[in-house]
């Protein structure tokens, strides 16, 4: 896995467990710098002074404005400093808003907060264990209540928040609060008179009781929002004169043929939310005759538009907002009722700017009030992931949600960034996002919109902003664009945030970003490798999502040579172990094995595998993750372990640390239900191993033959690949060679030399097949029963016939007889090269092989097989061609061996086979090349 990405469903998961780290002192020139990228746009220009900044000179007023960009944690921190900003720290003017949807707020934490909250206004929070700590804050002067993840809040928890907020202006709980009944509704009416705004969201039954106590006690109750709610009676609203704004969005029981009529005739609203409902179009007709109604937002209504053409209303004074109208001309005539000043052009957001009298409050509350309500509709539909709406969102959905973005409200804001994130998503699970979605957000100045919002001071605006970045950048294009508007230094600074939920989601960018090779190099330009080696290693616990997303960047980017080394250096081998040891969850694990395994995949380029190997605990932690349950953990590492194996201590160490036994029953495992992946790198982890002739006998002896056997049979490429490489290190040993042959060995490997595709995997088969028949077996086999598969095929001499039918075709098939004629007659340089081009396996050159191995191939070419002898230069002539990989090291393992007689013999021997002469006299001309290029 290279991505992720994350829809806005996931959001409501979330552990809201924060961890329990010391905070880091910030600094505020740090902190503002930041989030003030873009000196140009804000208008601010940085002088740089040549004295020390005196911090005790600046006015108080200046040190409370910069410590109002900070974090409550932060502001705790500076006030430690001294006494003035300690006082300063304190001051109410920074303490009037809260927003603790990222921390676990507890009842230790809330007495903590208690002696800074007394001023509170505005306060936000998630789950029901917050809820309950919220009293001890001691709030009083609470005006406005926000809470998310409100499922698990109960009834008395509602209550006792109620009775603690008497001055409640403004309540809004939600999604799903299905605990909560109306019974608490009526004591939210009766302790909070003073409501205006009452917004929650996910109620079973809204009775008629209920409704009629909030009326009855709450005079100045003008907003009222039951989203989402089981059952609501629209009787006893009809008696809600006092409302002016009204949502019943996704309310699953109204009767709309009595609710259309009742509230047309009785009630005073100015708009109303009837989205995601049954209402019909006779119902809409009926509601916009209404004299006050001004604003219908009917988003995703099935019934009214399949009918759209038979509502009719008059388009001056009302606004109706659904699928079907023009969402930005109805917006634009909303701002226009909120201002309408001299020069006034009636855009969407003018009225933002514009200085609006008290007079004109109920239109500003308007314009508000319709933002909010199509960012939560926009956000439902896109949650949905319903099929059949690329029309709306291409046309209309994007620009409105842009627009959004720019809203003053942070709700709005948040919202629109997070249905942004949402939309694009159309699978998940494979990453998958809509290109035609994300480009379109890319032309409409989505991108610039999104990194600057996350350049906010505003934790929660910088979570889903980056979020949004975060997904649009599964898309090549946009990514290229986040990275050119900067956003590439944006993500790795909010990736240092102390804040969990934002470093998730800047982290989640990196390692979206991190897979164009394109951008590694800008990222590690950017400081984000030591961001993402500190996320590795600040939370150990309780924040998997953080450290999965900081480990898959480190992965992706792990994989260029030049930023794998970067990542060494900045601690990542250190980081990313300490993970695979002690992180229990899977996905961290797959992404830390699988950053393990692409640091220790440059081979001599650097001294990253070796690295990793000496690093405490690293082999025996990847060696108990090929037991693990998740397929991904085991898959990635077993691949880490295959590249790990090329270094030769690297290789015993695993198999020290039990790594046969455990990649032997991975191997296993996988015949049966193992992905090609996981087939692929157990059986590649297997064959790097066994390059160490005690470890291929320890191979053997615990059963590993069989399944690679098996995994030879396979009809992937990949997988019989790194099968037979596996086969053809045991088959080295005459034991397992044995073995080979007992399992039925044989015809598999004759099999893959014969007919796979892959050069590689017919090559390393035809080898095994001849390390198996060279002679050594049969001193093993003397006095063996054979067992009766091999006995029904006419015992060890029916294979070795067989195999040596199959060898001698696969020589036959890289000979050219014609050129091979020629280049014995003349033994002229260039009818040599002919020959070697013609019988070239490029990939073989990327083959090691030991000095025992090269001694095994001289001695076949004095072997009385002339099969033998044929395939033994044909395996020379490919390990030793000038610019294969270790040419040179396979020169100096022949030049050792006294090789020079033995080959100047084979090609001078009348009765050898014609291949085997002139591939002999090929890998003389190789050993000629490679000492003269020495000598240069």
């Amino acid at each position: 896995m290279i991505r992720r990405v994350r829809r806005k469903g996931l959001q409501a998961s979330k552990d809201s467990t924060n961890t329990k780290n010391a905070p880091a002192v910030i600094s505020c020139l740090e902190k503002t710098s930041a989030f003030a990228s873009n000196e140009e746009e804000e208008g601010v220009i940085y002088y740089e002074s040549k004295h020390e900044v005196d911090w005790t000179c600046l006015p108080d007023d200046t040190l409370v404005g910069l410590f109002s960009l900070l974090n409550y944690r932060d502001r705790a921190s500076v006030a430690s400093v001294c006494r003035t900003w300690h006082c300063l720290a304190y001051s109410s003017s920074l303490w009037n808003s809260l927003d603790l949807r990222a921390h676990s707020l507890d009842w230790d934490m809330a007495s903590s907060l208690a002696g800074r909250c007394a001023k509170l206004q505005r306060l936000k929070f998630r789950g029901a264990a917050a809820a309950n700590a919220i009293v001890s804050l001691k709030t009083r002067e609470l005006k406005d209540l926000s809470g998310d993840g409100c499922r698990d809040l109960t009834d008395a928890a509602l209550c006792m928040l109620a009775a603690r907020h008497e001055a409640l202006d403004t309540l809004q709980l939600g999604p799903d609060c299905e605990k909560i009944t109306s019974e608490a509704i009526k004591m939210v009416a009766i302790c909070c008179s003073n409501l205006r705004c009452l917004r929650l969201s996910g109620l079973r039954d809204v009775d008629s009781e209920a409704i009629l106590a909030l009326l009855k006690h709450c005079p100045n109750l003008t907003e009222l929002g039951l989203i989402d709610c089981g059952v609501v009676d629209e009787i006893a609203l009809s008696t809600a004169t006092s409302l002016r704004f009204l949502s019943v969005a996704g309310s699953r029981i109204i009767l709309w043929s009595s609710a259309a009529y009742l509230w047309s005739k009785t009630l005073n609203l100015v708009a109303l939310d009837v989205s995601r409902t049954e209402i019909t179009p006779n119902d809409v007709t009926c509601l916009l005759t209404s004299s006050k109604l001004r604003i219908l937002c009917a988003l995703n209504c099935p019934i009214l538009e399949d009918a759209s053409d038979s509502v009719v209303y008059h388009c001056k004074d009302k606004v109706l907002l659904a699928r079907f109208t023009d969402l930005i001309k109805g917006m634009t005539a909303i701002s226009s009722w909120s201002y309408q000043g001299p020069g006034s052009n009636g855009t969407f957001l003018e009225w933002r700017g514009g200085k609006i009298g008290q007079q004109e409050n109920i239109s500003m509350d308007l314009a508000g009030w319709t933002e909010w309500v199509l960012s939560h509709g926009l956000l439902r539909i896109a949650e949905t992931n319903t099929p059949g709406l690329d029309s709306f969102w291409l046309k209309q959905g994007t620009a409105v949600m842009l627009s959004l973005i720019k809203s003053k409200q942070e709700d709005v804001q948040e919202r629109g960034a997070t249905a942004l994130a949402t939309f694009v998503v159309v699978d998940d699970e494979n990453a998958t996002v809509d290109p035609a979605r994300a480009e379109t957000v890319m032309h409409g100045g989505g991108i610039h919109l999104l990194l600057h919002l996350a350049k906010s001071c505003r934790e929660g605006v910088q979570s889903e902003a980056a979020k949004a970045i975060a997904n649009l950048s599964v898309n090549a294009e946009v990514a290229k664009a986040v990275a050119m508007e900067g956003g590439i230094s944006i993500l790795a600074s909010l990736a240092r945030s102390p804040n969990r939920w934002v470093a998730e989601e800047a982290a989640g960018g990196l390692w979206n970003l991190s897979v164009g090779e394109e951008h590694k190099g800008a990222i590690a330009e950017a400081g984000a490798i030591e961001a993402l080696v500190e996320l590795a290693l600040k939370w150990p616990s309780g924040g998997e999502g953080v450290l999965e997303r900081a480990a898959g960047a480190l992965a992706n980017l792990a994989a260029d040579d030049k930023c794998s080394m970067n990542v060494a250096t900045a601690g990542g081998v250190h980081a990313l172990v300490r993970l695979a040891r002690f992180c229990k969850h899977e996905g961290v694990q797959e992404q830390a094995a699988r950053a393990l395994a692409n640091l220790a995949a440059h081979g001599d380029s650097n001294g990253n595998n070796a690295a990793v190997g000496r690093e405490a605990g690293a082999l025996e932690a990847l060696v108990q993750l090929t037991c693990s349950n998740h397929e991904g953990v085991r898959q990635e590492a077993a691949g880490a372990l295959w590249n790990l194996s090329f270094d030769d201590r690297n290789r015993e160490a695993i198999a020290a640390a039990g790594g046969v036994e455990a990649l032997v029953s991975s191997v296993a495992r996988s015949c049966s239900n193992g992905s090609q992946g996981l087939q692929e790198r157990a059986a590649g982890a297997l064959w790097g191993l066994s390059v160490s002739e005690a470890n291929s006998i320890a191979i053997g002896l615990v059963g590993g033959v069989a399944p690679l056997i098996a995994l030879a049979q396979s009809d992937a490429e990949d997988v019989h690949e790194t099968a037979a490489g596996a086969l053809w290190n045991l088959a080295f040993n005459p034991g397992n060679a044995l073995r080979i042959v007992e399992e039925e060995g044989v015809p598999a490997l004759v099999c893959l030399c014969s007919s796979s595709h892959s050069k590689m995997a017919r090559f390393m088969a035809a080898l095994a097949l001849a390390y198996m028949f060279d002679g050594r077996m049969d001193e093993v086999a003397t006095g063996t029963v054979i067992c009766d598969g091999i006995s029904k095929t006419g015992g060890l001499d029916g294979a070795r016939r067989m195999a040596m039918r199959h060898i001698e075709a696969f020589v036959q098939a890289f000979s050219d007889q014609q050129a091979l004629s020629v280049a014995a007659a003349l033994w002229a340089p260039t009818a040599l090269q002919q020959v070697a081009d013609s019988a070239r396996i490029q990939e073989a050159g990327h083959l090691r092989c030991s000095g025992a191995e090269v001694g095994r191939f001289v001695m076949m070419l004095r072997n009385g097989s002339p099969v033998l002898r044929a395939c033994a230069a044909f395996a020379l002539l490919q390990f030793t061609m000038p610019g294969g990989r270790h040419a040179v090291h396979h020169v100096s393992l022949l030049q050792k061996n006294g090789a020079g007689r033995v080959l100047r013999a084979a090609a001078a021997a009348t009765t050898a086979p014609l291949q085997a002469k002139v591939f002999a006299r090929i890998v003389l001309r190789n050993l000629e090349h490679c000492q003269t290029e020495g000598l240069k």
